[in-house]
């Protein structure tokens, strides 16, 4: 599991719509969602490739025995079949982009 960070030397100044911008340009369909605190997602699968991606707040990604805190500008590619569970830390609500591809 590897986690990407943005790079604001090379990206700009982190924006919602140029994190958008960047996971569409990868062929991703994208949906914003808000978490509030509290949220959980226990173990699952998707049919699909996705990407997590962080606007906002602090998400608790984990595959696997693995886990890792995803920040803002922080993406993590979820691969098809992937067993994962996340969950909102803190008490500031998750703001992300949930980027698809068949």
């Amino acid at each position: 599991m590897s986690v990407e960070h943005w790079d604001p030397a090379a990206e700009g100044p982190l924006l919602e719509r140029a994190l958008r911008r960047k996971l569409e340009a990868r062929g991703y369909a994208v949906s914003r969602y808000v978490y509030p605190p509290g949220t959980r997602f226990p173990p699952h699968t998707h049919g699909i490739d996705k990407i997590d991606a962080v606007v906002s707040g602090r998400f608790r990604m984990t595959m696997g025995d693995v886990d890792a805190v995803l920040e803002a500008g922080d993406c993590l590619a979820v691969p098809r079949g992937a067993v994962h569970s996340a969950e909102v830390v803190g008490d500031e609500p998750v703001v992300s982009l949930d980027a698809t591809r068949g």
